[in-house]
């Protein structure tokens, strides 16, 4: 069975920092590729960070967010710098690969409160 727990959210100042991990069981994490994602309240989904062909950011986050993976701890990170007002949302991690069998596995973290208020 496949499991992957979150940490590492939760309320800070404006200019603080933040690092989310993700924990995964379960599944062969070195053939996966990671996305983190995050959502606000009446927005859309947005991809802020992934490694599937290359690490790319999203624009807002470029500079002060950074994706990472600890293959012998099947873990991912994403530490977040100098964090802004806008930067509150719930985190989710994600891990997808596309198998020999061009069958699709996509597995979702609980999702992690990120609040940044003055």
């Amino acid at each position: 069975q496949v499991h992957l727990v979150e940490s590492g959210g939760g309320s800070v100042q404006p200019g603080e920092s933040l690092r989310l991990s993700c924990t995964s069981s379960g599944i062969n994490f070195r053939s996966f590729a990671i996305n983190w994602y995050r959502q606000s309240p009446g927005k859309e989904r947005e991809l802020v960070a992934t490694t599937n062909g290359g690490i790319n950011y999203a624009d807002s986050v470029k500079g002060r967010f950074q994706i990472s993976r600890n293959e012998a701890e099947s873990t991912t990170y994403l530490q977040m710098n100098s964090l802004r007002p806008e930067d509150t949302a719930l985190y989710y991690c994600n891990l997808e690969k596309v198998g020999w069998n061009r069958e699709v596995y996509d597995y979702w973290g609980q999702g992690n409160q990120v609040s940044v208020t003055s």
